[in-house]
C-alpha cells in the first residue's frame, strides 16, 4: 500500500532549469514549477519577454534566475549551466524548450534553412542535455531532463514542414537514446510531443472568424478530444516527468495531443 501517492508528485525546492522559458512550452514550464514551488532558472535571447515572467513568478514567491542566453554553442550553454548551479548549487530538472519552424516546400527550401532548423531544434537540444548530464553526474542523486518533441515527430505534415518533421523526429531519437544511456545513472530522459495548443503564435486559430473557425475545425476533425489544446494541458505531464512518479519512465515520448496521433 503506498500511503501517500501525492508525495511522489512533490517537486517542492527543486531547481528546474528551462531552456526557452519566454517560448509558448517554455512559459508553461517556468510557470508550472514555480507553482509546484521549485526555484527556476530562465533563460532565453529575449530579455524583455524573461523579465516579464521573472516579475510575474517572483510575484507568487518563486526564488528564481534570469539567464538572457540562447543555447547556440557548447559555450553558452556552459554558460547558461554555470550561471545556475552559481545560484542556486545544483540542477534538478532541465526542461529544452526553445525551438522554431521555417515552413517552406521542399523544392523551394535553402539547405541553409534546413540546417538552421536542425541547429536549433536539435543540436543545442542535444547541448543543453550534454551539459546538464555532466552536473547531474556530478551531484550523484539523478534527475530530470525533459526534451520537447512535437506530433510532427511521428507524423509528416502536406504544407512544407520536412525540416520540422525531421528535426522532431531526430529529438525522439535524442530521448529514446540517452534513456538507455543513462538509464543507470538515475537521470531520466523523456519528451513531451503536443499537437497545436494555444499560445502567441497559434492564438489566431482560436478566434471567432471564418478563417480561423475553418482551420480549426479542419485540425479538430483529427483530434478525437474535439478541441485544441490549452497551456494547461502540458503542465500535468510536465508535473509527472520532473518528479519522482517518473522514475521508472525513461526514454518516453509523451503525446499531449487529444488522441491525434492515435488515430
Amino acid at each position: 500500500m503506498i500511503d501517500n501517492p501525492y508525495s511522489s508528485f512533490d517537486i517542492k525546492g527543486k531547481v528546474a532549469l528551462v531552456v526557452g522559458a519566454t517560448g509558448a512550452f517554455g512559459s508553461v514550464a517556468a510557470r508550472t514549477y514555480a507553482g509546484a514551488g521549485c526555484k527556476v532558472a530562465l533563460t532565453g535571447g529575449n530579455k524583455s519577454e524573461l523579465e516579464k515572467i521573472s516579475d510575474e513568478i517572483s510575484k507568487n514567491g518563486c526564488e528564481n534566475l534570469l539567464i538572457n542566453e540562447r543555447p547556440s554553442s557548447e559555450k553558452e550553454c556552459q554558460t547558461i549551466v554555470n550561471a545556475t548551479v552559481k545560484k542556486f548549487a545544483r540542477i534538478d530538472i532541465l526542461v529544452v524548450a526553445s525551438g522554431i519552424n521555417k515552413v517552406s516546400k521542399v523544392d523551394e527550401m535553402s539547405p541553409d534553412t534546413f540546417s538552421t532548423v536542425m541547429d536549433v531544434n536539435v543540436t543545442q537540444s542535444w547541448l543543453m542535455a550534454r551539459e546538464v548530464t555532466k552536473q547531474m553526474k556530478n551531484q550523484g542523486e539523478g534527475g530530470k531532463i525533459v526534451l520537447v518533441s512535437s506530433a510532427r515527430g511521428l507524423l509528416g505534415h502536406p504544407a512544407g514542414y520536412t525540416a520540422y518533421c525531421a528535426s522532431k523526429s531526430a529529438v525522439d531519437g535524442i530521448t529514446k537514446a540517452l534513456g538507455c544511456e543513462l538509464g543507470d545513472t538515475g537521470i531520466t530522459v523523456n519528451a513531451i510531443a503536443p499537437t497545436v495548443f494555444r499560445s502567441p503564435l497559434t492564438s489566431w486559430m482560436f478566434e471567432d472568424n471564418p478563417e480561423a473557425q475553418k482551420v480549426r475545425s479542419g485540425f479538430i476533425t483529427r483530434v478525437p478530444k474535439g478541441r485544441l489544446g490549452e497551456p494547461e494541458d502540458l503542465a500535468g505531464p510536465l508535473l509527472f516527468l520532473s518528479s519522482k512518479a517518473s522514475d521508472f519512465y525513461t526514454g518516453h515520448i509523451l503525446y499531449a495531443d487529444g488522441g491525434y496521433t492515435a488515430g
